[in-house]
């Protein structure tokens, strides 16, 4: 009874299919009858009128690859390769190439259009395809005939189907033109599906075959769709890919192992690169890819335990990527690398799809091994070997693949974060190499440390080996060599802190090693180069930057900036000698590290407590080199480098001074510098500096000057907020209780809080020719106005003293008597430099300032003063207002005469 329903079961499933066979018939007839009208219409009416005969123009066009889908054997060209006839290429429209983009805008619209009009096969097959895992299940669920038979019947079902499929496919075709269109397809790819669905039953329900055994089944499922998909066409292709991705999920069943399955899924995906490698369909490969990476990951989803095949599945479908696509042992990818579209312009090439291919599999599995949390120390070093071992096969295995060379960059990376990561969240295999060793003489030496940097050193020597072989992208080779094993070190100290376990000299010796074999590549390099100095510069580079990494480790706080320095000053005289202009690069770094150490860390609090001797030495010897690697490039062509040490080497010079200034006040003062106006002004000084060092550096332009302009716009606003404390909080003529003057009259706190800043401004505004104008107004306007002030409370310290200060003592004739002489004198200079100069804004300053002179004598001093000193101020107006005139009529019967000549010449 139960037979005779399953029998029934199969005849309901059929009665679809007929109505889809009759449908795709009356579609096609009605087609064909549309095409004939069309082709009647366009005929000459002179034909029209005539017996029409049957002729090749009035039948059916059927195109060479039209054919080629019927007939086509396994190892046929692809499709796109189809050749044409002279004639017809001359009178055929040109095409869009189509071996670059796969994905275009007319294809995706004609699958649309497809699915639209077709998508009663899709159902069709996702039917058939479920009816023969859903067979095996309902014998589950019923008790119906033992498990091998519930088995040998989905089988039976999977072969019928196929061999339906094969049947209509002979019987009445498959092209376009056939009644049939298709559903060979549907049926062979729903029996492709049943068959894994069978086979995974018997693995996964029943237990009936052991892994091996449904592994090698799979494999001849796999191996009789990869020979149907090159007769069918891409439908079929689709159907058994899908299916066979998503038969797994659809059985059912459990596992205590499924580590298999990744075996079973890679399988699949050779079978679909296979398929497609011949027919280049490419829309197939992607497919393949996509539903490999997603079934792994489902896969390691349900059973976490299974992530070591995991990881080893997702690097296995990255090499196949490579490699089938182009049906090469040896890949050989040639055409433009993913980097160059960067930079690519109009009508460039773009990379062909076999390395479009690779850059997504790389990529994938990059960022799967490299974002993987590693549980224990055997998964970490499996994700290390896997990174490791993928970056060098693309080194190795791919050398002769042009088109793959920056998919190094990938897995490189993609290691050093995989290190880092399990530094700096302190994993298990960090916590052991910490916790296991100790400080006695039978401890075992932790060997992790050693073999990553070796791992390191191995790819960074291969990588020049690849530099050595290469054609072109050199360079690039070099770099990666000089960058790998250092920034590898790099890892490992910011993440492990390998000094704090095995010591800082036994991990200094590490760095030591890698500046070694940097110079022995940049020899290599020098030897092969000869006059091209670009790779042994960027090993040179890598030499230096590894000793001065082993003196970080070693050295102190001190001792590191002025080794810092020495590098700077090497890598100067380096490129004297030799010539190497990359140094710059290295100038460049030296300069600013050693610049954020002065100023940041350790920075200027160190230098308020350190020792006064080492703190001028590490600011002196930071200045005296700067200075000396400015006159050691200065001959050559290297304005970046220049600029950079000469304004370093002005603002370190000025800090150093300001520093010992407010070193040796703070010994004589009664408060510290943070809390006195003369503190507050060399502070302004230091950080005013290094914002007109940043302004200096506008000239270079590129794509760091807003950079640039944040940094002076930071450091200017630290300046200026120091300098309004000193003249408003901690001025002592505001506050009775701010911090006394020191020193005496004129050489005093008074001119290192004022004039000090004032100085720098000017000076420094007037040291750099490629200032803005409106900046350099602003910063002579800023200046004078600080010169003002100071000479302001100069008068009143020398009339009222120290104690005097505060603007509630009042003011005495003397001090008013002075201001105004004062004032009188500068304008009479600023006039009689505005003559001689024949400057008009020079001319209207000074008579600014005498009529403030006039304004005062008149509103305040006659009112303040008595006695002899307002007979004696007025007096001194007059008499200075008289010369003044004297001097102006002066000057214009000097210079008048020479007018006219001028205006006749």
């Amino acid at each position: 009874m139960e037979s005779l329903l399953v029998l029934v079961g199969l005849i309901v499933l059929a009665i679809p299919v007929t109505i889809i066979v009759l449908l795709v018939g009356q579609s096609r007839l009605r087609r064909r009858v549309e095409t004939l009208e069309a082709q009647i219409a366009n005929l000459p009416t002179e034909v029209v009128g005539e017996d029409l005969k049957p002729t090749p123009e009035a039948q059916p066009a059927q195109t060479p690859v039209e054919s080629e889908d019927r007939k086509a054997g396994p190892w046929s060209p692809p499709k796109a390769e189809s050749t044409e006839t002279p004639a017809d290429m001359a009178v055929s429209e040109p095409r869009e190439p189509s071996p670059a983009v796969v994905f275009r805008r007319e294809r995706i619209a004609a699958l649309g259009a497809w699915l639209r009009e077709n998508w009663f096969y899709a159902v069709s097959a996702l039917s058939l395809a479920l009816a023969g895992i859903f067979l095996v299940q309902y014998g589950v669920e019923n008790g119906l005939l033992p498990p091998a038979a519930r088995v040998a019947a989905a089988l039976a079902f999977g072969v019928a189907l196929i061999g339906a499929g094969e049947f209509l496919r002979r019987k009445f075709g498959d092209g376009e033109d056939s009644a049939t269109a298709y559903l060979p397809s549907v049926f062979s790819g729903a029996g492709l599906v049943t068959l894994f669905g069978g086979i995974l039953a018997a693995r996964q329900l029943y237990d009936l075959i052991c892994p091996e055994t449904a592994l090698i089944a799979l494999v001849l499922v796999a191996l009789i769709g990869l020979v149907f998909g090159w007769f069918h066409g891409p439908l079929l292709a689709a159907v058994g890919l899908i299916g066979a991705f998503a038969a797994p999920f659809l059985v059912g069943g459990a596992s205590e192992d499924p580590t298999w399955l990744y075996g079973y899924f890679f399988v699949i995906a050779v079978l679909g690169l296979g398929v497609d490698t011949v027919r280049r369909w490419a829309w197939v490969s992607v497919l393949t890819l996509f539903g490999a990476y997603s079934a792994c990951l489902l896969v390691v989803l349900s059973s976490p335990l299974t992530e070591p095949g995991y990881l080893t599945s997702v690097v296995a479908l990255a090499l196949i990527a490579i490699a089938i696509p182009v049906r090469r042992v040896w890949p050989d990818h040639a055409g433009p690398m993913i980097v160059e579209m960067l930079r690519r312009q109009n009508g460039a090439p773009w990379p062909e799809f076999p390395t479009r291919l690779a850059f997504a599999a790389v990529t994938a599995s990059s960022v799967i091994l490299s974002v993987h949390w590693a549980d224990s120390a055997g998964e970490f070093w499996l994700g290390v070997c896997l990174l490791a071992g993928l970056a060098l096969a693309l080194m190795l295995w791919a050398r002769d693949a042009r088109a793959l060379q920056d998919l190094t960059v990938l897995p490189a990376l993609g290691l050093i974060w995989f290190v880092l990561r399990h530094g700096l969240d302190n994993g298990s295999v960090v916590r052991v190499f910490a916790e296991t060793y100790v400080e006695a003489a039978e401890a075992d030496y932790p060997m992790v440390i050693t073999l990553l940097v070796a791992l390191g050193a191995l790819i960074s020597v291969l990588a020049a080996w690849r530099s050595f072989g290469a054609d072109r992208a050199k360079a690039a080779w070099a770099g990666a060599a000089a960058l790998f094993a250092p920034v590898m070190a790099i890892a490992l100290e910011v993440g492990w802190r390998p000094a704090d376990v095995i010591g800082a000299y036994p991990w200094a010796l590490h760095a030591i090693i890698l500046g070694a074999l940097m110079v022995v590549l940049a020899e290599r390099f020098a030897r092969v180069d000869g006059e091209n100095r670009m790779r042994p510069a960027l090993a040179t580079l890598s030499a230096l930057s590894c000793l001065a990494f082993a003196c970080v480790i070693v050295l102190s706080s001190a001792a590191l900036t002025i080794a810092l320095v020495i590098t700077v000053v090497v890598a100067a005289a380096l490129d004297r000698k030799f010539i190497l202009p990359p140094m710059s690069w290295f100038i460049w770094a030296g300069v600013f590290t050693v610049t954020v150490r002065l100023i940041l860390d350790p920075g200027l609090d160190w230098a308020s407590y350190a020792p006064v001797g080492e703190m001028t030495l590490v600011y002196g010897s930071a200045t005296f080199g700067f200075f000396v690697a400015w006159l050691l490039l200065k001959p050559l062509d290297r304005p970046v480098a220049t600029l950079m040490l000469e304004s370093a080497a002005w603002a370190t010079g000025g800090i150093l001074l300001t520093l010992l200034l407010l070193r040796w006040l703070e010994g004589i003062g009664e408060v510290g510098a943070e809390n006195s106006h003369w503190g507050a002004g060399l502070l302004s000084v230091i950080w005013l500096l290094l914002a007109y060092a940043q302004v200096q550096r506008f000239k270079l332009g590129g794509k760091l000057q807003p950079v640039r302009y944040l940094l002076a716009v930071f450091f200017a606003a630290h300046g200026v907020l120091r300098l309004g404390l000193a003249l408003t909080e901690l001025n002592p003529l505001l506050d009775r209780y701010a911090d006394p003057v020191l020193g005496p009259p004129v050489l005093n706190t008074l001119a290192v809080a004022y004039l000090l800043p004032a100085l720098a401004i000017g000076l420094s505004a007037w040291r750099i020719p490629a200032i803005p104008l409106r900046l350099k107004q602003v910063s002579y306007t800023a200046a004078g106005a600080l010169i003002a002030v100071w000479l302001g409370l100069t008068i009143r310290h020398f009339w009222q003293g120290a104690a005097g200060m505060y603007e509630g003592n009042g003011v005495t004739q003397p001090e008013l008597y002075t201001y105004t002489m004062t004032l009188l004198i500068i304008g009479a200079v600023l006039f009689y430099q505005s003559l001689a100069r024949q400057s008009d804004l020079m001319r209207k300053a000074g008579l600014a300032v005498i009529g403030l002179a006039v304004a005062k004598v008149f509103l305040i001093d006659i009112a303040g003063l008595g006695g002899l000193i307002r007979v004696f101020s007025l007096l001194a107006l007059g008499l200075a207002l008289a010369g003044l005139a004297w001097l102006n009529r002066w000057a214009k019967l000097r210079h008048s005469p020479q007018e006219p000549e001028a205006l006749d010449h």
